[in-house]
């Protein structure tokens, strides 16, 4: 039984590297891996496969990067090419991002049952493209695998319940096991000169951050402040640098703008850390999945567990907000609570996994 997987950007590659673990462990289970091409720079892109042993990809379409319209149109034609070729049982698909539509429109128009892990995630901002993904992809999906309870209900309330699973966070198990796999052969804080619990992690990525000067100078401004104090990493995302690059914007001394990371370095700097400054959804639940404290830079969240207990701060892209958070943050007395109650016991990618086979063989019986 034929499963097509389809990733293009760096939040899938982690979420398919702990499911494809789980899917070689199901006896009867053959996964078929296309990799879109939306990320393509090699840190971005190949160094995950390398790094977290993710199945070769049988399928590269090299789509490369374009306007929302274009990239999305390019790969549904290769897609559609491609599911023609492969006859898959179910099409699984991750996320928000423009594959994950592509993928999900293909399908339905063939009549291929789609999978969608992280099902049901709702920011209920509609300028954010990540959003009208997202609630295509579910309103066409036939198996909807949600991380949390809340995500649950939000296709409730949409009139969603056929196909519904309640299966828990596959970045928590990836973050769980990745990081512990990393700890003995990568030093990121060492090799940065930084000292563990001293520093502030930062990630800025978002069109609706990096895309408007305002926003962006406001975000630059309060990481400059914020390294006076400390020092502040920021690994620096292509499309990010060129915009700082055109905004002629200052950099602190002690604000470190480094190249991309790996996805394991990545997680034992977010350990490692006293902050996490982000604007993307995954470091946020990363953040509370380490017990370290998060502000994010956005004016609303689809994770609103991480806000209601105290692990996250909404602080949209004021400098003086920003700030204010961060001191919060900071100085915080209490210890954050476990991530677990919420995003589950770790065993995600197994339950997927076992839906999956249960599905589709139902299906084709």
């Amino acid at each position: 039984m034929k499963i097509l997987t389809i990733v293009g950007a760096r939040p899938q590659f982690v979420k398919a590297a702990i499911v494809s673990r789980a899917l070689q462990n199901q006896p009867g289970l053959q996964e078929c891996v296309v990799h879109t091409g939306q990320h393509y720079d090699h840190r971005m892109s190949q160094v995950f496969f390398d790094e977290l042993q993710i199945p070769a990809p049988s399928h590269q379409l090299q789509v490369g990067s374009a306007s929302h319209g274009e990239q999305t149109g390019r790969m549904l034609a290769e897609l559609e090419r491609v599911m023609i070729e492969e006859s898959p049982q179910v099409v699984l698909v991750y996320g928000d991002t423009n594959s994950t539509l592509a993928g999900a429109l293909a399908a339905a128009k063939l009549n291929i049952p789609i999978a969608h892990v992280e099902a049901g995630l709702r920011s209920f901002n509609r300028r954010m493209p990540e959003e009208i993904n997202r609630i295509v992809t579910d309103h066409v999906s036939t198996l909807l695998f949600c991380p949390t309870p809340a995500a649950v209900g939000h296709l409730k309330n949409e009139g969603v319940v056929d196909g519904v699973r309640l299966v828990g966070d596959v970045m928590y198990d990836s973050s769980k096991f990745f990081a512990q796999a990393a700890e003995s052969r990568l030093n990121p804080v060492g090799e940065l000169r930084l000292t563990p619990q001293n520093f502030v992690l930062m990630t800025c990525h978002r069109a609706e951050n990096t895309d408007d000067p305002q926003r962006l100078a406001e975000i630059i401004a309060a990481a400059n402040d914020l390294s006076a104090e400390l020092p502040v990493v920021f690994p620096v995302h292509p499309r990010t640098r060129k915009m700082l690059a055109a905004s002629s914007t200052p950099i602190a001394a002690n604000f470190l703008l480094v190249e991309p990371i790996s996805y394991l370095e990545m997680l034992l700097l977010e350990r490692d850390a006293a902050l996490l400054l982000t604007d993307s959804g995954g470091v946020q639940k990363e953040a509370f999945f380490f017990g370290t404290p998060c502000v994010t830079m956005r004016d609303e969240t689809e994770w609103t567990e991480t806000i209601e207990v105290g692990a996250n701060i909404l602080a949209g892209a004021n400098a003086v907000q920003i700030l204010a958070a961060c001191h919060q943050q900071l100085n915080r007395s209490e210890p954050l609570p476990e991530a677990g109650p919420w995003y589950g016991e770790g065993q995600a990618s197994e339950r997927i996994a076992q839906v999956l086979l249960e599905e589709i063989s139902q299906g084709s019986s």
